[in-house]
């Protein structure tokens, strides 16, 4: 993008394992950490015109702030605009301006005042140390036994740094947006839902564009949104905002003004180059000079899946959280959902069973919604076997199910059917600790045995529709979508 306006370019990537390392894309490569002394000895020795941070995750913006203080040109969003979103505080205060939604939240610097903190907004909460890369040491926590537990674990990560309790809200829908701004203008890139409910890292939910389950309206208030923040924090570029949506409620979870994971996903599913467009706004370029198509244009479905390593580390949990596991990301594309599912699952490494046995573990806000995804795997000629309160309501739907402990219940139990190859599929939906807790054994003896857990109604749902589908499988270039 820079090129084409005549530009020469500079990168600096401490990764050599990405596709940007290739040097025919740039006039000059460095190979550097990407710290604030090797990048200011590169500014130093280079001069450049502008210094674009916005597209190498948060490792940049982290350094931004030092580096315009020594002198370097940073061009796109100014680093006291990215400092406004990524401090609390001060994004808190624009929230209020603007009198949009969040989730109630407040910074602790010391044991006691975390606790008063996590007290007066009520459990399960989200804790956290302030600045941390891919979730990490981010908890959900249910108690204020296990916030001293998490605080005393987390020492390492959180010392010297404040920590973030935000109130968590649980079984809610998360939704990603990417947005180009030019400091007047905004342009929605699109509007992904996540299928993992919100309290799952991004980069470990698949996601869905165009979304699959919300009303339009909520669409029109998540634009609507987007725009707000974009002008007030006057980015000029990228930006990405996440929300999460609950009893008719949208609440924003954060906003990062730079390019997100996402970005490339979004611009191979709509055909428009995001963060080509994004590097020449940040050097005067507007939006009225692109012919930009509108996002939900698309006539196609796109689903970006996370590869999870669990096979290489089998003792590692494998129920997903705030703290980011995946170390890939694959994509589907297809006309429809279930397909564009299977596609990504497939990619992902992972085999949808085609018979078999299928185990069936909810809590009771899913047990009214699980009875028409265990029809559905019933009618492609599945068996059920489930614990004693999810089967009772199975059974009294009109479904054959067979009954099994949970673990700690008896024997054989669940994971005795999964280690002994009985079980094909699992079906598992904890909520509170205790339930969590039983899981883990579920989840462990599903990853040495190599059966897909599924933890979530959404997911579930989406394998249903993925194995009904799987049969009409056909494959054609991403130019053939977008002619």
């Amino acid at each position: 993008g820079l090129k084409e306006l005549g530009y020469k370019t500079i990168m600096v990537n401490c990764n050599p394992e990405t596709v940007s390392t290739d040097f025919d894309l740039v006039d000059r490569l460095y190979f550097e950490p990407v710290t604030f002394e090797d990048v200011m000895n590169i500014i130093d020795f280079e001069t450049p015109n502008g210094v674009l941070v916005q597209f190498g995750g948060q490792t940049p913006l982290k350094i931004s702030n030092m580096l315009a203080d020594a002198g370097a040109p940073i061009i796109g969003t100014s680093p006291a605009n990215i400092d406004v979103a990524e401090d609390r505080e001060k994004f808190g205060k624009i929230l209020t301006k603007l009198d949009i939604a969040c989730p109630i939240y407040g910074t602790g610097r010391s044991l006691e005042e975390v606790i008063e903190i996590a007290d007066s907004i009520g459990y399960p909460v989200l804790a956290r140390p302030s600045y941390v890369l891919g979730g990490r040491a981010m908890e959900i926590v249910y108690s204020q036994e296990q916030l001293i537990d998490y605080i005393a674990r987390s020492a390492d990560v959180t010392r010297g740094h404040p920590i973030l309790i935000d109130q968590f809200l649980e079984d809610a829908f998360e939704f990603d947006v990417d947005a180009l701004c030019d400091g007047e203008e905004v342009y929605i890139g699109a509007i992904m839902q996540h299928i993992e409910e919100a309290g799952i890292h991004s980069g470990d939910s698949a996601c869905v564009l165009p979304p699959y389950k919300i009303k339009s309206k909520t669409i029109a208030e998540i634009e609507r949104i987007t725009s707000l923040l974009a002008i007030e924090i006057n980015v000029i570029g990228l930006i990405n905002i996440q929300f999460a949506y609950k009893d008719n409620e949208l609440f924003v979870l954060e906003v990062n003004p730079r390019a997100s994971r996402t970005t490339p996903f979004v611009s191979k599913t709509t055909n428009v180059p995001l963060a080509k467009i994004a590097a020449q706004l940040s050097t005067g370029s507007k939006l009225k000079e692109y012919n930009l198509p509108k996002w939900d244009d698309i006539k196609h479905v796109a689903i970006k899946e996370a590869v999870l390593p669990f096979n290489k580390f089998p003792s590692e949990s494998i129920f997903l959280s705030p703290e980011m596991k995946s170390t890939g990301e694959v994509m589907g594309i297809s006309e429809n959902f279930g397909l564009s599912f299977y596609k990504a699952t497939l990619s992902a490494g992972t085999l949808l069973p085609e018979s078999g046995l299928i185990f069936v573990s909810v809590n009771d806000m899913d047990k009214f919604n699980i009875i028409t995804i265990a029809r559905g795997f019933s009618e492609l000629g599945f068996n059920l076997i489930a614990t004693s309160g999810t089967a009772t309501e199975l059974v009294k739907n009109g479904l054959n199910v067979q009954t099994i402990f949970k673990v700690g219940e008896g024997r054989p139990n669940i994971v005795d059917s999964i280690k002994n190859n009985e079980i094909s599929l699992v079906i598992n939906t904890p909520l509170g600790a205790q339930s969590r807790y039983d899981e883990e054994a579920i989840g462990r003896a599903c990853i040495q045995k190599g059966i897909m857990a599924i933890t979530t109604i959404s997911a579930a749902d989406a394998v249903l529709h993925a194995i009904r589908t799987k049969n009409k499988i056909k494959v054609k270039s991403i130019q053939e979508y977008h002619n």
